[in-house]
């Protein structure tokens, strides 16, 4: 793939293994990486203290697609409708501002985009989505021991009743997306 077709788009659903999983089936989707942005704590957090709360981090992925194949439009619409944007800082069982719905704009174009979307989407919902949609200030990678979770461990309980049920209903709703 050419640089010029190659685009990374910033998202936080909820636990990061779970939107990981969810967008490797993704068709276009080139690489996806594991990892927390929108905090105020100086340098680079650990996995510890964004579990904490305290550092205002949320637990997102970085997803490097070809935009000839997938777009930016189809990635939101996606991310959308396989979590849930209508409970504040929370995923499930998961609580915390870590766990909250963002979209992290690189430019203009993507905010304009996921506003669209927001927009359009929000009948889908009978709550009010809450998704945040803010400019990335930075993004940090987490640890290998988070990366391609699902892939790696997908015998865990958790796996099994969280994160399978997210990648059934990305099957049911976006199959003419997928790998």
């Amino acid at each position: 793939m050419s640089n010029k077709n190659r685009k990374v788009a910033t998202l936080g659903g909820g636990c990061f293994w779970c939107t990981e999983a969810v967008f490797q089936e993704v068709k276009g989707v080139e690489q996806v990486i594991s990892g927390y942005a929108g905090g105020n704590a100086p340098g680079k957090p650990t996995y510890r203290e964004i579990c904490s709360g305290l550092t205002g981090h949320a637990e997102v992925i970085q997803i490097t697609y070809n935009e000839t194949v997938i777009s930016y439009q189809d990635l939101i619409v996606i991310f959308m409708t396989t979590h849930d944007p209508t409970t504040l800082n929370r995923q499930g069982a998961d609580k915390g501002t870590q766990y909250r719905s963002v979209i992290y704009y690189h430019n203009e174009t993507q905010q304009k985009i996921a506003a669209e979307v927001l927009k359009q989407i929000q009948s889908y919902y009978d709550d009010k989505i809450v998704t945040e949609i803010t400019p990335l200030a930075i993004f940090y990678e987490a640890t290998q021991e988070h990366q391609d979770f699902y892939k790696n461990n997908n015998g865990q309980g958790y796996c099994t009743f969280v994160i399978e049920p997210k990648l059934a209903k990305l099957r049911k709703l976006h199959s003419d997306k997928l790998k």
